[in-house]
């Protein structure tokens, strides 16, 4: 039997066995993130499915942002814990922006505005498809100014944006 690849959409879809709440490990691989925003071992940690990350990135309305930070804070609350997985919450908001464009590409209107997903800091997302330039584009056309920062676009004073 040939292997078909998943979509993107069936990857935002696939909750695997989650969520899953965990005790805190530094070897955990978002353990450095983790310990950086303090957390400790035994300290409860939840791993929040594609679908949920998804939800809360539909929640942001126009002229609003978010950040990784953001989503994962809003996660820990809804499953009672004081942390989330800021790696697989990173992966699962790409996992979205990449879905909604799948959607937009067939011609579906009603997407997950990914673009007001911003990572720590304020920082556009170059794994976005199109990357940063896409990224950039798409919040110039909300209203939002961008402005280099060395390397990396931010959202000039993105958290008084923040939902």
């Amino acid at each position: 039997m040939a292997y078909r690849k998943k979509s993107w959409r069936e990857k935002l879809r696939d909750s695997g066995k989650m969520p899953k709440v965990l005790e805190f490990d530094p070897s955990f691989p978002c353990g450095r993130a983790l310990q950086k925003r303090g957390a400790k071992p035994g300290d409860l940690v939840v791993l929040a499915p594609p679908s949920e990350v998804d939800a809360v990135m539909r929640s942001v309305p126009k002229g609003r942002l978010i950040t990784l930070d953001g989503i994962c804070e809003r996660l820990s609350q809804k499953h009672g814990t004081r942390f989330c997985c800021t790696l697989t919450t990173g992966i699962f908001v790409m996992i979205a922006a990449n879905a909604a464009e799948e959607a937009r590409a067939e011609g579906r209107k009603d997407i997950t505005p990914y673009w007001r997903t911003l990572k720590v800091g304020g920082i556009l997302n170059d794994k976005y498809p199109g990357g940063a330039e896409a990224h950039k584009r798409l919040l110039e056309a909300e209203g939002f100014t961008v402005a280099r920062k060395g390397s990396r676009y931010c959202v000039e004073n993105y958290r008084k944006f923040l939902a």
